[in-house]
């Protein structure tokens, strides 16, 4: 919920968090994806248009690049004792191809760069969306880039023939 509603989430008593997103979700559509581990959660991740997360552009450092209408994929959990097993990088792939099958012209992150920050991370690591493809856009604080995935540059026409 922080990033729909920014510094009230710390304010806000824990249950009316939880009520205000059981309220998203009723609402639809789904949020975000989760990750199971045969009936267990193991992981989530919050995925929606940027124009759903309202707080970001109010935070300086991840406020818009462009006018491009992107996903966001702003928030990313794995349970503990399934953490350095890969659920990160399987949801953001998740991720990807929902983004992608919706239409949207492009998927953003704001992970944390951990060669340059010690910070544990509720928003995933740099290093790992570079490995799905996602690439730097802005870096307007050295620790947390914004990162993009962009589905319309991934296709580059074929010129000529192939002898």
């Amino acid at each position: 919920m922080y990033w729909r509603i920014g510094s009230a989430y710390r304010r806000n008593p824990a249950e009316a968090n939880k009520a205000a997103f059981r309220e998203v979700v009723m609402q639809g559509p789904p949020p975000g994806l989760l990750a199971f581990e045969g009936e267990t959660a193991v992981g989530w991740c919050q995925l929606t248009p940027r124009d759903a997360l309202p707080w970001l552009d109010r935070t300086w450092r991840l406020r818009r690049v462009d006018e491009v209408p992107v996903w966001s994929l702003s928030c990313l959990y794995v349970r503990k004792g399934h953490r350095r097993h890969g659920i990160t990088s399987t949801l953001i792939e998740a991720a990807l191809k929902a983004a992608k099958e919706a239409g949207a012209p492009a998927l953003e992150a704001y992970p944390l760069d951990a060669a340059l920050s010690p910070s544990a991370t509720g928003t995933g690591y740099a290093s790992t969306f570079e490995r799905t493809g996602f690439k730097t856009v802005v870096r307007r604080v050295p620790p947390r880039p914004i990162m993009r995935h962009d589905f319309q540059a991934a296709v580059t026409p074929l010129r000529g023939r192939a002898s």
